[in-house]
Parts: C-alpha cells; sequence; structure tokens
C-alpha cells in the first residue's frame, strides 16, 4: 500500500518538469522548476559558455532567470553538469527523476537510523518514509522547484550517522553537504563539537579541494582575485537587496530564528543574524555532547537549520533523526525529557504538512503573513523543545525497545 500511494504520489510530483514550459523572459515569475532553471541549468551554461556564474548582472543580461545564483560551493557546477548539457526539457526531467531517487535513498538512511533502535523491517521502513516524503509538502516541494536539498540532506544525515563506525564515508557525506555553505559551515561546528573532529576538517577539505579547480578557472577567466572578489562582493550586495529571501521580505519562507523574530515582533536589529548563528551553535554545542542519541542528532539538524538563512524545505535534514526520536518516544515517553523530545518532533511535521489545502486555509483566517511564518515559528519551537530534551536527557542514554 506504501509503494502504492508513494508511487502516485511521485508521478503527480514528477509531472511539472516535462508540463513547464521552456524559460523565457516572459515566463520569469513560473515557480515549477525555478531552482533547477536559475540555480542548476542556466548557471552552468554561463560557467560552460566562459562566464562567471556568481555574477548578477551577467546571470541577468544572458539567462532568463529570475534570481541571481547564491554562493553555492564551486564545484556544484561540475557536479552537475551531466543535467545542463542536454536540453533544457531533457535535462530537467532527469534532475527531477535523480531528485525523486534521492528522496528514496534517504528513506532507506532513515530506516536503518530506526533501526539501531528498534528491530523494524528495512524495506516496510523505507517504502513507507518514501511515500510520506513524496506527499508530504516538504518532499513535493523538492521536485516542483527543482532544489537540491534531497542531496544535502542524504549528505548531512549520512554525516551523523556514519560519523564513529565509518568517519571516512562521513567526510565525504559532509562534503556534498557543504554543497550549500549555510549546511556545511554549522554541520562541520556541531560535528567538530560532538567530537567527530577529523569527519569534520576531513569532509571541508574535500569540498574546498573539489572547489579549487572552478574557483582558479572563475578567477583566471576574470583577470585576476580582484575582479573576481568583486563579483562575490556584488552578489552579496544583491542578495541583500532582494526581498526574496531577505529578513525583512514578508513575501520570504524563511525559518531561521532572526526571520522569525521579524515576523512575530516586526523587529530586526542590525546584526541579529550574527548573534543568532552564534547563540544558537555555541548552545547547540555544548548541549549536544553529552546528550543521548539519537535526540542529539535531531538537535543537530535543528540546529542547522534556525542558526542562518534556511527555507522549509532544509528540514529534509532531519528526517532520519526524526523518525528515530519518534520511534523512541512511544517506549520511553513517560521517561524525564522524552516529551519534550516527542513534542519538538511534532513541531517539526508542521512543514511537511503544510499542503497547499492547509496553506489556502491559512490564509483566509490568518492572512499571507500568518502562513509565511507558521513553519518557522513551529520549526524554531522545535529546536527550543530539543534543547529543552538534551538538558534533561544529559548522560542519559535511551534503552533499545525490545
Amino acid at each position: 500500500m506504501a509503494v502504492l500511494a508513494g508511487s502516485v504520489s511521485a508521478w503527480h510530483a514528477l509531472a511539472p518538469s516535462w508540463q513547464v514550459p521552456l524559460p523565457t523572459a516572459a515566463d520569469a515569475a513560473e515557480e515549477r522548476l525555478q531552482d533547477f532553471r536559475d540555480a542548476l541549468y542556466f548557471p552552468i551554461r554561463e560557467f560552460l559558455d566562459g562566464g562567471n556564474p556568481y555574477d548578477p548582472a551577467a546571470m541577468f543580461a544572458h539567462w532568463p532567470v529570475r534570481q541571481d545564483f547564491n554562493l553555492y560551493q564551486p564545484y556544484h557546477l561540475l557536479l552537475h553538469a551531466p543535467f545542463a548539457l542536454p536540453g533544457y526539457r531533457v535535462g530537467a526531467v532527469a534532475f527531477t527523476v535523480v531528485s525523486l531517487l534521492l528522496l528514496v535513498a534517504l528513506a532507506a538512511l532513515t530506516a536503518q537510523a530506526v533501526r539501531r533502535y528498534l528491530p523494524v523491517p528495512f524495506a516496510v521502513t523505507t517504502a513507507v518514509v518514501a511515500a510520506l516524503l513524496v506527499t508530504s509538502q516538504v518532499g513535493k516541494a523538492q521536485l516542483y522547484v527543482g532544489q537540491i536539498n534531497p542531496l544535502i540532506a542524504l549528505g548531512a544525515a549520512g554525516a551523523l550517522l556514519a560519523r564513529r563506525d565509518r568517519p571516512g564515508w562521513a567526510a565525504v557525506a559532509l562534503a556534498l553537504a557543504w554543497l550549500k555553505p549555510q549546511y556545511g559551515f554549522p554541520l562541520a561546528v556541531l560535528l567538530f563539537a560532538r567530537g567527530s573532529r577529523r569527519v569534520a576538517l576531513t569532509g571541508t577539505a574535500i569540498a574546498a579541494a573539489a572547489s579549487l579547480p572552478v574557483v582558479v578557472l572563475l578567477v583566471v577567466r576574470g583577470g585576476g582575485i580582484g575582479p573576481f572578489l568583486d563579483v562575490v562582493v556584488a552578489n552579496l550586495t544583491h542578495a541583500r537587496g532582494t526581498d526574496y529571501g531577505a529578513v525583512d521580505s514578508v513575501a520570504a519562507q524563511r525559518i531561521d530564528v532572526a526571520a522569525v523574530l521579524f515576523r512575530v515582533t516586526g523587529w530586526a536589529p542590525s546584526g541579529v543574524e550574527l548573534v543568532v548563528l552564534a547563540g544558537v551553535l555555541v548552545t547547540s554545542a555544548l548541549l549536544i555532547r553529552a546528550t543521548a542519541e539519537p535526540v542529539a542528532d535531531l538537535l543537530t539538524c535543528l540546529a542547522v537549520v534556525v542558526c542562518v538563512v534556511h527555507q522549509p524545505g532544509d528540514v529534509l535534514i532531519a528526517v532520519p533523526a526524526m523518525a528515530a526520536v519518534a520511534a523512541l518516544w512511544w517506549h520511553h515517553r513517560a521517561e524525564r525529557g522524552w516529551g519534550a523530545a516527542g513534542l519538538a518532533v511534532l513541531a517539526l511535521a508542521v512543514p511537511f504538512a503544510h499542503l497547499y489545502t492547509v496553506d489556502s486555509a491559512v490564509v483566509s483566517v490568518f492572512g499571507p503573513r500568518a502562513a509565511v511564518t507558521v513553519d518557522g515559528a513551529a520549526v524554531v519551537v522545535a529546536w527550543g523543545l530539543a534543547v529543552v530534551a538534551a538538558v534533561r536527557l544529559t548522560r542519559v542514554r535511551p534503552v533499545v525497545a525490545a
């Protein structure tokens, strides 16, 4: 039944990849596959044509994109090049199918995470989790807009699960999570704090080494380090000036603490994002070393997505830890700390359940500002509850259920 339900949901989630019109300047507001278009296909085409995709002026002048190309790791331009070599339609369908397979792989990793604590059947658990993922708003959104988050989520979850037994593979997985620095940096910091220093340093080094050839080529093309740094500054300046993801944009669907603070209070003091980054990382790092798994893994994932700029789909990285905590909660729900852990999972489920019908109901009753706030508020609350659970569970190891 799970395979059947998941297959139906997967078919509907894949449909936009062959239904979306080919990109033109008139279709810049098209949401279907917009991230594939703006953050993968045309940036890679610009790179292959001899340009610098990090330059907003070049991207807007040469290609029908709506967003500038953010500061993804440069190796992204090589890793995903196979999807930009064919025509747009073929590349979009191929990328979406691979993203779906990555969601299934994340479901398999989730099943493995749960099996560390409970003797559940691997195939059935994988099928159920995969069906839930492609039916949920978070899972469907990855395929609808063409996000690269399934790969990053697989990397982040893999780094957490393999950090002790297979540190080499964990380092490679962390390098994949570094694809977007707002994932890689906080995750590396928290892995280092948890004692996985080799994984944190090696994974970061792999990502840097993979990006170095691309950086060198862009520097040579641009005429030196100075012009290349000017492009980076222009990229950051544009990011701060657009209302597409800024803290003070009512339309932006950010879930980090700084953005949620503004949504709820209307207050965004200068420097708040750096304060939040430091505060969340320090608080989480102090707790996770002495906290039992999988609550420590859940706290790590939540800290990553609330400390710096993230959007609802980014909670995908927490799925394995979320499932493991949910499975253990039932057996330990009466014990100290597990009530907060269970509530953290419940709060984290909000973005997954934020389907179109739910969003329409929220907009009609509370207005559009509430609709773009509810996911972020729920995730921040989930992090707070995970902190409470970590404090209460400090140095207490869960008993594996028979």
